[in-house]
């Protein structure tokens, strides 16, 4: 760390910061204009939105603390941080739900209306308790700021009701802790232009809190130091901010443009994957179109007769309205049609903890479907690589025929980090491969006939000649006829499994993402947890230990050389937030052994807790 006296502004490399308040105190909002600040200032940043489960818990409750961390730095970053450097709490029940998880010395600022005694009943604090104040806080930096009664005092005269008032304080936040860390905030000033165009009072209410809370902290004297971030070195191109859920959208829309087909988005709204529905219906213009069906079943099965009329059909959901679609999944592998299946999956089983993460829907994935169904799997293991994983997925549903996993979770998809606009000549061609009037003329059109991959064309209804049964009975080979007859279901079964076994001839093979291709410990993850894997690993190596790693894409089929790959190691070592799903498939199909790291909290892995794994197996007698 440097100080540049002249300024009194400590120049720092990187720093996280984590707002906490009530549900209803736009605790989200002001996370994720921050965050949009921290791009357009250049930093390489990562977040992580902390949703309460609860629609709307009472105020000033444990339960309705709604919580946005973000790390930002002059350098790469991957994850949103283990610990927060800064606190910003808006009550009592802030503090209490999220203190834990600041580091010693940090920073912690603090609407001081909302501790009295009302707020420390409900955060179950003795009414006489001076939370603060109390022995430990010595540790911390405490800034008690009366954000409420400033903002009634700078917005009097404004015309505005209590509660309307009330709720500017998370823009006197926003613009304070803009002014701490040196972010611009025109952009906020645009969105709540944009935002409250209709309410005139209430946008001048909100503009004005803003550079309230930007002034105090430039003329209070409160704070001894400004905080400036220097840029991220990036790679030249245009950036945005963007959300997993956004990330995917985009990637439906870009591989519907390359492949030259429509896409129908038959979805049911389901946390926390309705964003994705959201998004595309802002997107009608690239040829989209959404269907918000009745039911989770409704929706996949629109999808399917969206891919056989030739467009291309997608759906999405989590938790269990995965469970609602498996059957019309097997459905879609029966007919050898082009699906894509997203899975943002969340703490369960049943309703579980609808805004909480997890990995838990891998076994799912794979097997969860009556019969010999073997379906495609991909992760994406980052907020933007969500557009690239699912651009992916859609070329291999549209090329192989086949329905298409892509797994991705709720840390991903409300997660922040920048984005680079790809071109389209970056990104690779899709090719459809549909039938024509040509297939037809040597005698009647046989649906299942098969290149040398084992994939059929793709016949379009209303094309005299290409006339074709469809339905979930088993299929005659090649006519398309309803069979009962046991040798043909078995070379058929036999068929659909090797044509998903043989899209492993046309994957990468799998590559290390960091260390030695051999060695004492590989560090094997999949999904959201790449970010910390990848961070753990940098720290390690900083420290001298060797340690690689090594973070799958495709779940089903595996890369050809993962097999040889693993065997170069004493130790993998698989963390996931389950209880150890990819570990079943790894000894299953390679017969080694793994070590398991498992965490079923809905919450990631941090950084820490892989340290510390590492260092176990590396220092153990054994290791």
């Amino acid at each position: 760390m440097t100080q540049n006296a002249e300024h009194n502004t400590k120049i720092i490399d990187d720093v996280v910061i984590r707002f906490a308040g009530d549900s209803g105190d736009g605790i989200q909002l002001i996370g994720n204009e921050f965050s949009l600040a921290t791009a357009l200032a250049r930093n390489d940043l990562g977040t992580f939105p902390d949703f309460p489960a609860e629609i709307r818990a009472p105020l000033g409750t444990l339960p309705g603390v709604s919580g946005f961390q973000i790390h930002f730095g002059s350098h790469e970053i991957h994850t949103p941080g283990d610990n927060s450097d800064v606190l910003v709490v808006m009550n009592a029940a802030a503090l209490k739900k999220n203190l834990g998880n600041l580091k010693l010395g940090g920073i912690i600022i603090a609407n001081e209306d909302g501790f009295d005694a009302k707020n420390l009943r409900l955060a179950n604090y003795a009414d006489d308790a001076h939370p603060l104040d109390e022995p430990g806080m010595e540790d911390f930096v405490i800034y008690k700021i009366q954000i409420t009664k400033l903002i009634k005092e700078g917005l009097k005269g404004l015309g505005l009701g209590t509660k309307d008032l009330e709720r500017t304080k998370n823009m006197f936040v926003l613009g304070m802790i803009c002014w701490m860390y040196h972010r611009p905030i025109d952009s906020i000033k645009e969105f709540i232009d944009r935002k409250f165009a209709k309410t005139p009072d209430i946008n001048k209410g909100n503009l004005l809190a803003l550079q309230i809370g930007y002034n105090y902290g430039e003329t209070a004297e409160l704070f001894t130091n400004q905080y400036e971030v220097k840029p991220a070195p990036m790679k030249p191109g245009t950036y945005r901010g963007i959300t997993g859920n956004t990330a995917a959208a985009y990637g439906i829309i870009a591989a519907s443009v390359k492949a030259g087909i429509p896409v129908f988005y038959g979805s049911y709204p389901i946390t926390p994957a309705s964003d994705i529905l959201h998004e595309l219906a802002k997107n009608k213009n690239f040829g989209v179109i959404t269907f918000q069906a009745e039911d989770e079943i409704a929706a996949i099965c629109a999808a399917i007769g969206a891919s056989y009329g030739g467009s291309l059909g997608v759906t999405a959901s989590s938790g269990p309205g995965i469970d609602l679609k498996s059957e019309a999944m097997g459905l879609a592998l029966m007919l050898e049609l082009p699906l894509l299946l997203i899975d943002v999956q969340r703490a369960g089983p049943s309703t579980g903890m609808p805004t909480k993460t997890e990995q838990a829907d891998l076994l799912h994935a794979m097997y969860g479907r009556h019969g010999e169904a073997p379906v495609p799997i991909i992760a994406a293991c980052s907020p933007s690589d969500c557009f690239d994983a699912v651009y992916e997925a859609v070329k291999i549903a549209v090329e192989w025929m086949t329905p298409v996993f892509l797994m991705s979770d709720g840390y991903l998809a409300n997660g922040t980090e920048p984005w680079k606009f790809p071109t389209s000549d970056s990104l690779r061609p899709i090719n459809p491969n549909f039938a024509t009037k040509a297939d037809v003329e040597t005698g009647k059109f046989q649906p299942y006939i098969r290149d040398e991959r084992l994939v059929r064309k793709w016949p379009l209804p209303g094309i005299a000649g290409l006339e074709n049964r469809i339905g979930g009975i088993e299929k005659e080979d090649p006519t398309g006829n309803i069979s009962y007859d046991p040798l043909n279901h078995e070379k058929m079964v036999r068929i659909r499994a090797q044509k998903v076994a043989n899209i492993a001839d046309h994957i990468p093979p799998q590559s290390l993402d960091a260390g030695k291709e051999g060695g004492k410990l590989l560090i094997l993850g999949w999904g959201s947890t790449y970010g910390t894997i990848k961070t753990a690993c940098q720290q390690l190596h900083s420290e001298g230990v060797e340690v690689s790693h090594a973070h799958l894409r495709y779940l089903n089929p595996f890369p050809r050389n993962l097999g040889h790959l693993l065997s170069k190691f004493d130790h993998i070592l698989i963390p996931e937030i389950n209880t150890g799903q990819l570990s079943v498939l790894i000894r299953d199909k390679y017969l080694i052994n793994t070590i398991n790291l498992n965490k079923i909290q809905g919450l990631p892995f941090t950084v820490a807790e892989i340290i510390d794994k590492v260092k176990g197996i590396i220092l153990s007698p054994k290791g």
